[in-house]
């Protein structure tokens, strides 16, 4: 049985729980040279202190997420809170870099399990009619974490050297921590564990798969060609034996069938695609803004803070009105304004300035605050109670996988297009490189765009009621059972 506490009181619990993860994931970089400086360690083995903590949350988020529904989704959370906090106060006083290294993977874990169970205890918490509004407040968090990492963690580097951006997040997870013991519903599971076993093969296959991805993904210009290949075909043949395994265990990780709903599989590629997009505007856009705009770094630093600051700001209002208009129609909204939006920046000459390339910037991640607060209502309203822990981490997932890709490939068509997209190409090749680039992400964006508005169409002329599945049978977008 499940109690509800006081929402206020719940929502900020889950609320900080989705912001530190975030700051991690923000907040590391800016600290990458003193570390180096003060460690006396290469930028290339430096740059493991933020690859270790993306590897760990991508390879770890559907295992949490599974194992939350298996032991309890509010327990899991404060041991993940707890461990995130822990690994906080060990990176800020880790004496060597392997050290330093092996706690960032820690917290990464614990942020894996953050992530994982926040938007899975949504529905344990609010009314079903509010949860585009908790989405939409989820979504303002993450979108503050992000936008607030490079910022704190320059003053607090200048101020008190690269550890305090580690110490400084020890007080706020111990809160965290705190808070989510105290505030969130207390909740046993939908199976009790003596009758079902933690898929430990299919959870370690899905790690290998993920994190050889990963790799090849983030560690592109690290490596060969050879390497990459080698860690892809990796990372192809152990997704096979997940397949496989997934099939042949009494109670799997992720239930195959799930996946073969067709609105969840677009929820969770159009989720995958728009991540791939976003990162695409961290990727281009200081080069853009240096190389063909020819601003300092510091005009770069607010141009670039123009984008999550908008995402944040438009949180809220794009859960409610995800709750007042449907989850599915604000889907197909946010995915048109991100489309059109980075279709503009396609074709902005580089002679319109700044405000040529902020507006469109404005409408690109408005939408994107829009598509991911009602994508995500859309997704976690309607999902079985048994399944909502390994649901919310495979759509964390899907996000992540975008961010990696986007990072790797986005970056790698704006380098072939762009003269080799450095900051010693002429104006002109930059240019064009922003151009082709963000020509590239509009038609990643409106294949999302066209699978949205296929399964929107579809649930207009066929209407369910929201949330009503058996809790033995998983349901999609539109809460039909499967």
């Amino acid at each position: 049985m499940t109690s509800r506490p006081a929402p206020r009181w719940a929502l900020t619990a889950l609320s900080l729980s989705m912001l530190l993860p975030s700051l991690g994931t923000s907040i590391a970089n800016v600290g990458l040279p003193a570390m180096a400086a003060t460690l006396g360690a290469a930028f290339s083995q430096v740059q493991w202190v933020v690859i270790g903590y993306l590897l760990a949350v991508t390879t770890l988020i559907v295992g949490a997420g599974g194992l939350g529904d298996l032991l309890g989704r509010r327990r899991l959370l404060v041991g993940s809170a707890a461990l995130f906090t822990a690994a906080s106060l060990l990176c800020g006083l880790a004496p060597d870099l392997a050290l330093l290294i092996t706690a960032r993977v820690l917290q990464g874990a614990g942020a894996a399990g953050m992530m994982a169970l926040t938007m899975a205890l949504v529905g344990e918490t609010v009314p079903p009619a509010r949860t585009g509004r908790a989405m939409g407040l989820l979504g303002t968090m993450s979108a503050v974490g992000t936008a607030l990492g490079p910022s704190l963690g320059g003053l607090l580097v200048a101020g008190f050297g690269w550890r305090a951006i580690f110490l400084a997040v020890v007080p706020l997870g111990t809160l965290t921590t705190v808070l989510t013991y105290r505030a969130l519903p207390t909740s046993t599971p939908v199976e009790p564990a003596s009758r079902r076993r933690f898929d430990l093969i299919g959870t370690a296959l899905l790690a290998i798969t993920l994190g050889a991805y990963a790799l090849a993904m983030t560690s592109g210009g690290r490596s060969s060609g050879t390497a990459t290949i080698a860690l892809l075909a990796v990372a192809a043949i152990a997704l096979a034996l997940f397949v496989t395994a997934e099939s042949r265990v009494p109670y799997p990780l992720l239930r195959l069938p799930l996946l073969r709903d067709p609105e969840l599989a677009a929820a969770l590629t159009a989720s995958a695609l728009v991540a791939t997009v976003m990162m695409t505007t961290l990727v281009v856009g200081p080069f853009h803004l240096s190389g063909a705009l020819h601003l300092g770094p510091a005009l770069i630093g607010l141009v670039m803070s123009a984008g999550p600051a908008v995402s944040a700001l438009a949180g809220v209002p794009a859960g409610r009105a995800a709750d007042r208009f449907g989850a599915g129609t604000m889907v197909v909204a946010g995915l048109g304004g991100i489309t059109g939006g980075a279709a503009v920046l396609a074709v902005m000459p580089a002679r319109a300035g700044v405000l040529g390339y902020v507006l469109p910037l404005v409408v690109v991640t408005a939408g994107y605050a829009v598509f991911q607060a009602a994508n995500n209502t859309a997704v976690m309203r309607n999902v079985a109670a048994p399944q909502r822990g390994v649901v919310s981490g495979t759509l964390n997932l899907s996000r992540n996988i975008g961010l990696m890709t986007g990072a790797s490939v986005m970056g790698a068509v704006f380098a072939l297009a762009g003269g080799g997209g450095g900051t010693t190409a002429p104006a002109a090749e930059v240019a064009r490189g922003t151009h082709v680039t963000f020509a590239v992400a509009a038609v990643l964006v409106a294949l999302g765009l066209v699978l949205a508005l296929r399964f929107t169409g579809r649930a207009a002329r066929d209407p369910s009621p929201v949330a009503t599945a058996s809790p033995k049978e998983p349901t999609g977008l539109s809460g039909r059972t499967r």
